[in-house]
């Protein structure tokens, strides 16, 4: 009995260990936290936004692996809702720009103006479908 929950600790671990660090690896290897410190121009602060993002990973898994409540319901919730929209909406603009999908984009339709009001649609467009989906549960 005590070898098979030693054996179930070691491969949950395990399991965790691997997922984690492929999720970090994906977001290092798209290049989003050192993009943010090159436009940003805080670039000397690279190593705590790095620090910050692996800190916040670790301190999200605690919170749902134990269950632990936090206290402010609505305006926590509200916070925790509009940085998750940040780092959803960065990731996809980062793995857009790394795949080149916008330049091929406006390369194939000749769109010379404009592409900002395309972004800014999406962006709407996905902040649309969020309040539908949060409003209507569609």
């Amino acid at each position: 009995m005590l070898a098979k929950q030693l054996m179930l600790i070691l491969y949950g671990l395990g399991s965790g260990i691997a997922v984690s660090a492929g999720t970090f690896a994906a977001i290092a290897g798209i290049g989003v936290i050192p993009r943010f410190a090159d436009r940003t121009h805080t670039a000397k602060y690279l190593l705590w936004y790095e620090n910050s993002a692996i800190l916040g990973g670790i301190i999200g898994n605690i919170i749902y692996i134990y269950h632990i409540r936090i206290p402010g319901k609505v305006i926590t919730l509200a916070v925790f809702g509009y940085c998750s929209g940040i780092f959803v909406g960065c990731m996809v603009m980062a793995l857009a720009e790394i795949l080149n999908v916008i330049p091929i984009f406006t390369r194939r339709v000749k769109l010379a103006k404009g592409l900002s009001f395309i972004i800014i649609s999406i962006a709407l467009g996905k902040i649309t479908g969020s309040w539908l989906q949060f409003l209507y549960g569609w």
